[in-house]
């Protein structure tokens, strides 16, 4: 379980592909406080700690992890936001999020909003009663608020200081973003489509 606050910037040193597979080599300056069979989220993917050494650490991202997100694409020197799974007892300063990206959506468009950056992005439609006016959503492991909502498209705003401490600088237009979709939106849905069944 994580929360969407990004607590370091990863840097993809080593791909390695096994079969269907691919295995990450990470270096971060999280590697010194984690170990082995720990879960981070990796972009908003939550995946298991292989291997830990002084500063770097490796990640494997099986086929229907490849196929949901923006793994696939990830290549040498990219840079990748890490959260640790969030502790009990330890304030909720996003939303839930629990790792399990549920798609992609692609940037269509970057505005400067002089205080702010201002991102479009359009997502698959049928997920469209899953993101609400004002509604939490989680972008590349980022707690962010929707607005602008349509059926396929939703606008956020960032601050300087998470553009600044996240990947989400390095996104623009025609930029692959990993998605999930509130879980408390999600219950909510499943239980309206049963009551139609």
């Amino acid at each position: 379980m994580f929360t969407g606050i990004i607590q370091s910037i990863g840097h993809i040193k080593d791909i390695s592909i096994n079969g269907t597979n691919r295995t990450f080599k990470i270096h971060s300056d999280l590697a010194s406080h984690i170990k082995v069979d720990e879960s981070i989220s990796h972009n908003g993917i939550c995946m298991t700690v292989e291997k830990v050494h002084k500063n770097h650490y490796a990640i494997t991202a099986i086929e229907e992890t490849l196929g949901k997100t923006n793994a696939s694409d990830w290549k040498p020197g990219d840079r990748i936001n890490l959260e640790r799974a969030m502790k009990m007892n330890d304030r909720l300063d996003g939303h839930i999020v629990q790792g399990h990206v549920d798609g992609i959506a692609t940037c269509t468009d970057k505005k400067n909003k002089d205080g702010s950056i201002e991102f479009t992005f359009v997502f698959d439609e049928s997920f469209a009663s899953l993101v609400i006016e004002k509604g939490s959503i989680c972008v590349n492991g980022v707690s962010l608020t929707a607005f602008n909502v349509h059926k396929d498209k939703f606008t956020v705003a960032i601050i300087p200081y998470t553009l600044s401490h996240t990947n989400l600088c390095y996104v623009g237009e025609n930029s692959i973003v990993n998605i999930e979709y509130d879980i408390l939106g999600k219950y909510v849905n499943r239980m309206l489509k049963l009551k139609t069944m």
